[in-house]
């Protein structure tokens, strides 16, 4: 990776965490949160690709749980954002319907992901309960990262 890269990299990360804790809204049942960290990494994962959007997910999400005061999530969030990145940054220079479908798969990572970490956290019923909104926050963050994306040609522009 170029100098350039790494610091626009490391800038949207700090934008996305800051984005996300100012819309952050406390789960409960699940000691968890929604926010909008989702819409950073598609952004990220179209622009930069696998390894932006990889890197982009695991930070935020592990610096996010980090400042927000969730910190047994922290690693989870590393993997499972991380992983959400890299999927949306295979969708790169696809198709707008592509596109789409790779992200259900990685809104699918999300979910997954974050079942298995409330089940093991703090039982089944908590992994259980927190489908929904872990849903609700993977639809609104890629649907809003897809339009963000679509209106960046000048990041995707530049050369690396």
């Amino acid at each position: 990776m170029k100098t350039r890269q790494i610091v626009t990299l490391a800038l949207i990360t700090a934008l996305n965490v800051a984005v996300a804790r100012i819309f952050l809204i406390p789960v409960v049942f699940t000691h968890g949160n929604i926010n909008l960290c989702d819409a950073g990494i598609v952004l990220s994962g179209i622009v930069f690709g696998v390894r932006g959007g990889a890197l982009v997910g695991g930070l935020s999400g592990f610096l996010l749980d980090l400042f927000s005061g969730y910190p047994q999530y922290m690693i989870f969030s590393l993997v499972i954002h991380g992983t959400q990145g890299a999927l949306v940054g295979t969708a790169q220079t696809r198709s707008l319907k592509e596109q789409l479908l790779v992200c259900g798969g990685a809104i699918g990572v999300l979910v997954g992901g974050y079942f298995i970490a409330d089940s093991l956290l703090y039982g089944w019923s908590a992994g259980i309960l927190g489908i929904a909104t872990n849903l609700l926050q993977g639809i609104v963050g890629t649907g809003l990262g897809l339009v963000l994306a679509r209106r960046a040609p000048k990041i995707r522009a530049q050369k690396w």
